[in-house]
């Protein structure tokens, strides 16, 4: 049995590398083309950052562990995923969001899972045919330091910050405004910019003393001036941090500071040592490289780095319709006050009966 499964699965392999898959959303990326035009310059020499940039990448930000010693597939394994993939998210079930659509990809084609199953068991998610399909590349993960793809293990601070703040959800979950995350309360976008598949797209527009990017998700403008002015005084905290831009090359450096404890900074959080350095290099005029170092020794034993490939996009980048005070905020509180007042008369019911 076990040799039929091999066959099976090498004829598998050579089949997914035959077919076509023109039409499918999740069109293949390796690498950026050898062959594209380079990239254009701005007025004062520098490589022109300006354009609508979108990261709709599948590769996950950690390697998964079933990967845990590929830092790349072969054209073949990655074809399979594409196509398990296409069939996955075909527009008619759940949508998959993050990382869930490279590792339920992954898991069908390794047979160790079967279908997909909506993070939202209760009510299932919207359909795919709303989501922005995805591409797949050689990488298995984002993260290119450490090498194993892995997040660096969070120190002891940090886990005790995050073991607080799960308490404080769990007794207090939504007191007030201040309780619903800032996600959902539509207050801010986050850095680094990682996020993909959904409202990840960027456009930047450059000039000789500052450089915009305007990111979708949730409309925030990041203003980098470009300059050699020290960061704000330590005791100035940002969501987004102090940005403070400078050019290596035709590499654009941005170095931020300045963070707020509660910033919205990809898992496991922030504190207010936070320090990233983030490089933008136009590879050329249809990529766009974009890596970050993230230096946070309150939150993380020692720094990491990820790395990613932006495309150039003619879509346009519209209104995310989102801010803070709308109807789900009154409903997140309102129907929190209903459960508190529910809870309440059955604990004074049950009180009574036991007298």
């Amino acid at each position: 049995m076990h040799r039929k499964r091999v066959a099976s699965l090498h004829m598998f392999v050579a089949l997914l590398a035959a077919i076509s898959l023109a039409g499918v959303t999740l069109a293949g990326q390796t690498a950026a083309p050898t062959n594209a035009s380079p990239p254009p310059r701005s007025a004062d020499g520098h490589p022109d950052l300006s354009g609508i940039w979108e990261h709709n990448a599948a590769t996950p930000l950690e390697r998964p562990d079933e990967l845990a010693d590929r830092a790349t597939l072969t054209d073949n394994e990655v074809a399979q995923l594409k196509a398990k993939a296409s069939e996955l998210f075909s527009g008619d079930g759940d949508a998959g969001f993050g990382d869930s659509i490279y590792l339920a990809a992954l898991r069908n084609v390794l047979g160790k899972e079967k279908g997909f199953k909506s993070r939202d068991v209760a009510t299932g998610d919207y359909n795919s045919f709303w989501v922005v399909g995805r591409w797949f590349e050689n990488r298995t993960s984002l993260i290119t330091d450490p090498q194993n793809g892995k997040l660096p293990a969070p120190t002891a601070d940090a886990q005790k910050r995050q073991e607080a703040a799960a308490e404080r959800r769990k007794a207090h979950p939504f007191d007030g405004p201040e309780d619903i995350a800032l996600g959902e309360r539509c207050i801010t976008g986050s850095v680094p910019m990682l996020g993909a598949g959904y409202n990840n797209y960027y456009q930047i527009v450059q000039s000789p003393t500052h450089v915009a990017v305007n990111m979708e998700m949730r409309h925030d403008t990041r203003m980098i001036p470009i300059t050699n002015r020290p960061h704000l005084p330590s005791t100035v905290h940002l969501w987004l941090g102090d940005p403070i831009g400078r050019w290596e090359g035709d590499t654009f450096i941005v170095d931020s500071t300045n963070f707020r404890s509660d910033s919205p900074v990809g898992r496991g959080g922030a504190s207010e040592k936070l320090h990233l350095i983030e490089r933008f290099t136009r590879i050329n005029a249809e990529t766009l490289k974009y890596e970050v170092t993230v230096d946070d020794p309150a939150t993380w034993i020692k720094p990491w780095t990820a790395a990613l490939l932006m495309k150039s996009t003619k879509d346009q980048i519209y209104e995310y319709a989102c801010h803070e005070g709308n109807e789900a905020m009154y409903g997140t509180l309102n129907g929190t006050r209903v459960q508190e007042k529910n809870a309440r008369e059955k604990a004074t019911k049950s009180t009574g009966s036991s007298r």
